[in-house]
């Protein structure tokens, strides 16, 4: 309730635009910036094919160059898809942790519903008790992983 009067009393007082106008200002700034960078680089890359031209003729330095953008575009995407697994994995756990909140937030809210009606402590302790056994289970039912293999010479 205190966050959405605060968000009233920002809209009221006008800091909420003013926060916008900062932050449009600040991307047009970046953008700008980038740009100009963008620009930077491409010059810097002009210069070094002139000068790779006159020094080892202007068709090699434009293969050179060209098999040089491929080489690094390949090893951008190798690097791309080495990292696609655990990306993969980040989200997927991502996804188990905010199930998993968004369950026990909504067992929270419904508890106390429940704990007032007649049949709720059987309701709830039934559930807990049946989820309690479930991690036993799981904590016992883990693969063990063999001992390490130590020969003596």
């Amino acid at each position: 309730m205190g966050a959405l009067l605060s968000l009233i009393a920002g809209f009221a007082s006008g800091e909420t635009a003013a926060a916008l106008r900062r932050a449009r200002l600040a991307a047009i700034a970046y953008g700008l910036a980038g740009v100009a960078a963008l620009c930077g680089i491409g010059f810097l890359i002009g210069a070094l094919h002139i000068w790779a031209s006159a020094r080892y003729g202007v068709l090699e330095a434009t293969l050179g160059f060209g098999i040089g953008f491929l080489v690094i575009a390949g090893l951008i995407l190798l690097i791309f898809r080495l990292g696609a697994g655990s990306r993969a994995r980040r989200r997927r756990r991502r996804r188990t942790a905010d199930m998993t909140a968004l369950g026990a937030t909504a067992a929270l809210a419904a508890l106390p519903a429940l704990l007032r009606s007649r049949a709720g402590p059987g309701l709830v302790l039934g559930p807990a008790f049946a989820l309690l056994a479930y991690a036993i289970y799981r904590e016992n039912a883990r693969p063990r992983r063999p001992p390490m293999d130590t020969e003596e010479d």
